[in-house]
């Protein structure tokens, strides 16, 4: 058999983000922008993957394995990369997958991260959520919003990880990164010791049970700021799982002190690019305005979506937003967009609002809309056809010195189904 190392270099040298080992038919698979194909290189047996695969853990990990029969450890091919790797059992037999961690960090620019991203950063204390599916770049985002920390502002910055992924140098920072199962026992009682080393930034890799997510908050509430990564999907789903992960009994308690302390949730998942230049990221983005806060303690997060749909000038915007950009911009296709859209018949609608009513704006009430452009090549305004029907019957004149009452407005505001009488609009 080829050894790890050979495929791990293989996947690097097509641009794949992940290894996966299937020993019970001999193949190894490689992920290139989102999709698996099959290596070509002659089977192996699980004997001999087993036994390339034990010579690249240590004899810690190698016992731990044995144990638990599960195991996370990140791995690095000196000069090439880093890789996560996990390897689990599977109808007796042994199998792993490895994610590529590269050496050099994205830049925010680069991953063309929200604005609110750059609000967050700066936030003195709180708590900051990046969320979505497996494998879609929540750690890649982390990463380039830590390294923007790190090189920009004069604080302590604690990590803690399973296992470290992006390795990150001091910079304008001083940074510490803990891994677990090696520099500390578990993610909730390194966050329990974490406030006695005086961090001003700390990173919860994954928050994962009770303990993690109470004792995140409750560093957010002491006033460190907080970033942490949870497997949901949008805002919503994340605030609901925030509250209930705790008994009945402390739901509303948690309900105020997330209320008070959470500052934006970031949701995001990946669509393949159009030039299939790989994938680009699309983000949900919530603020937490004073508006979204109140809904938190009230518990009406149901009523959240309406506000992020609303909340552009706060720099919030939907998955659904997010895609039909993408799609605007000719980034993705339609069809993948429409594939990772929450509502479908939303995502439809928002691009027939781009396309039949661009570049038209919203104005603000009382301006009067252009005229209309004459045809071109004629030299005189085309002559209107014969009007059928009969004209309005005028308003009677009011008396002299009668005050002349103005028609009442008209209430919501055309497309934007939130607003009262969108569809008689």
């Amino acid at each position: 058999m080829e050894s790890v190392d050979f495929f791990l270099k293989r996947c690097i040298s097509i641009d794949g983000s992940d290894v996966h080992f299937k020993t019970d038919t001999g193949r190894a698979y490689i992920r290139v922008h989102g999709d698996l194909h099959e290596v070509e290189a002659a089977p192996f047996s699980h004997e001999e993957f087993k036994k390339s695969l034990f010579q690249i853990l240590s004899n810690h990990q190698v016992e731990k394995f044995t144990r638990d029969l599960e195991l996370d450890f990140a791995y690095e091919i000196p000069g090439l990369s880093r890789f996560r790797g996990n390897v689990y059992q599977q109808r007796g037999n042994v199998q792993a997958a490895f994610r590529v961690i590269p050496y050099e960090i994205q830049s925010m620019e680069d991953l063309h991260l929200p604005a609110a991203c750059y609000d967050f950063i700066n936030r003195p204390r709180g708590l900051v959520l990046v969320t979505g599916p497996a494998g879609s770049g929540k750690t890649t985002t982390l990463a380039a919003m830590i390294d923007k920390i790190n090189r920009t502002q004069p604080v302590h910055i604690m990590t803690v990880e399973d296992p470290v992924e992006f390795v990150h140098e001091d910079h304008y920072a001083l940074i510490n990164q803990r891994e677990l199962d090696v520099d500390t026992l578990s993610f909730a009682n390194a966050l329990k010791y974490v406030l006695r080393q005086d961090p001003d930034v700390i990173l919860v890799g994954e928050m994962r049970d009770l303990d993690t997510i109470h004792l995140a908050i409750t560093a957010a509430e002491t006033g460190h700021l907080v970033f942490g990564t949870l497997h949901t999907v949008d805002s919503i789903q994340t605030v609901d799982r925030m509250v209930d992960v705790f008994p009945t009994h402390q739901q509303q308690q948690i309900r105020m002190q997330l209320s008070v302390n959470l500052v934006g949730v970031v949701s995001q998942t990946l669509v393949k690019r159009k030039d299939g230049r790989g994938r680009v990221a699309a983000h949900e983005v919530m603020v937490a305005s004073s508006a979204v806060r109140n809904l938190i303690r009230e518990n009406k997060s149901y009523q959240i979506g309406s506000l992020i749909q609303t909340g552009s000038r706060q720099k919030m915007n939907t998955l659904d937003q997010a895609l039909a950009s993408l799609v605007d911009r000719s980034l993705v296709a339609r069809e993948d967009a429409r594939h990772r859209a929450k509502d479908p018949q939303e995502f439809d609608r928002l691009l027939s609002l781009d396309s039949s009513h661009r570049p038209q704006v919203v104005k603000p009430a009382g301006t009067v809309p252009p005229p209309a452009a004459r045809p071109a090549g004629s030299g005189t305004a085309p002559t209107a056809p014969p009007v059928t029907t009969a004209p309005p019957a005028a308003k009677p004149a009011a008396a002299e010195g009668e005050t002349v009452t103005p028609p009442p407005p008209i209430k919501g505001v055309p497309g934007q189904p939130n607003r009262p009488q969108f569809r008689r609009d």
